[in-house]
């Protein structure tokens, strides 16, 4: 209301002027035409000016106040589902306010619009997710009801296909049992159910550690594993050293899988500040930049059927995310099709 007082105030002003300028002109005249003054009269003149005065500006003040709200309306109604808008004249000031307004308005419609889009896309996205989920459990579900069915209908007794589909239907039950226990503990990430247990800890042998495991694994494909310095000192980081090799392998075999034959994965730990940078690179084949955006959405793959060849859930990269979100930091990728790709993130320094 404190806006309207300031317009009523400026309008009685002008009322106000309006009367002593009459004033000023009955004085002038009574004076120069020698007519006898009756005060009551004057004063009774003088009110009404006043009041005259006053309604003229304040109707013709309204009326271009009205005209410029309904134009606003009508822009924001037809934006908005053909809804009316309600007209608030106590909240405007003058002209400078009402082009205030206006750009206020053509922000908000912005601003609106830009909002439908994204829901629109998370809700395309949600659509997405639900038809990955339901995919990605449907098939080892549906492999284990195959390999069972054909073992009751005879293949139990035929000792060719026997044990080859029990040990079929075995790895996907373990797929199935990965991909719930992947989605758990995302859950618990999101929720802060899973608490960290921080710890300090030499982030240098951890990677030596971890390539060891791998070795056999890269050596298939003739991928080697290299450190960029030897790091004879340690490198101590405070995190939680199970989460973090999670992180680390995760990245690691991801290189290996979709790295390409003799080619390298590299690991770079530097000092910046109070952090130890982590940065995890191959020259393998590369990601194409359409991908980059989403790579870290649950189930989102880039070849599909290559990736479910390769026995992976489709939430890796999600739940490396969310764990180094945890350790309130992020991650980042960068990656050329042909050249390889770079994932960097970062972590407290230990002591």
């Amino acid at each position: 209301m404190e806006e309207q007082k300031k317009i009523s105030s400026s309008i009685f002003k002008l009322g106000l002027i309006n009367a002593l300028i009459c004033l000023i002109g009955f004085l002038c005249l009574f004076y120069f035409g020698n007519f006898k003054i009756d005060i009551a009269y004057l004063l009774l003149s003088t009110f009404i000016c006043f009041i005259t005065g006053f309604l003229i500006l304040y109707y013709f003040y309204f009326i271009s106040v009205t005209k410029k709200i309904n134009l606003l309306s009508e822009k924001i109604r037809k934006k908005f589902l053909n809804k009316e808008i309600p007209q608030k004249h106590d909240q405007l000031e003058e002209e400078d306010g009402l082009l205030e307004l206006e750009e206020k308005v053509d922000d908000l419609i912005e601003s609106r619009e830009k909002e439908l889009k994204h829901f629109e896309n998370l809700d395309s996205y949600r659509k997405e997710y639900l038809g990955n989920v339901s995919h990605e459990l449907k098939t080892p579900v549906f492999n284990i009801q195959g390999y069972v069915d054909t073992l009751l209908n005879g293949g139990l007794e035929d000792e060719t296909i026997n044990m080859d589909y029990l040990k079929r239907a075995e790895k996907s039950i373990d797929r199935l049992i990965n991909i719930i226990d992947d989605l758990e503990t995302i859950t618990q990430l999101e929720s802060g159910e899973l608490e960290l247990d921080m710890d300090n800890f030499d982030i240098a042998h951890l990677v030596k550690d971890i390539y060891a495991a791998l070795e056999l694994i890269a050596a298939k494909k003739n991928i080697k594993l290299e450190l960029a310095k030897k790091y004879e000192k340690p490198i101590y980081v405070k995190a939680d050293k199970f989460r973090i090799r999670q992180v680390l392998v995760n990245l690691i075999t991801n290189s290996i899988k979709y790295g390409k034959d003799n080619g390298t994965t590299e690991i770079t730990l530097n000092y910046l500040n109070d952090d130890v940078v982590i940065e995890v690179k191959d020259n393998g084949m590369g990601i194409e930049p359409n991908h980059l955006p989403r790579l870290f959405e649950r189930f989102y793959r880039i070849d599909k059927g290559r990736s479910r060849e390769q026995g992976g859930t489709g939430l890796g990269l999600a739940i490396v995310k969310h764990i180094i979100e945890a350790h309130q930091k992020s991650i980042k990728v960068e990656s050329e099709v042909g050249k390889g790709t770079l994932f960097t993130f970062s972590l407290f320094a230990g002591q």
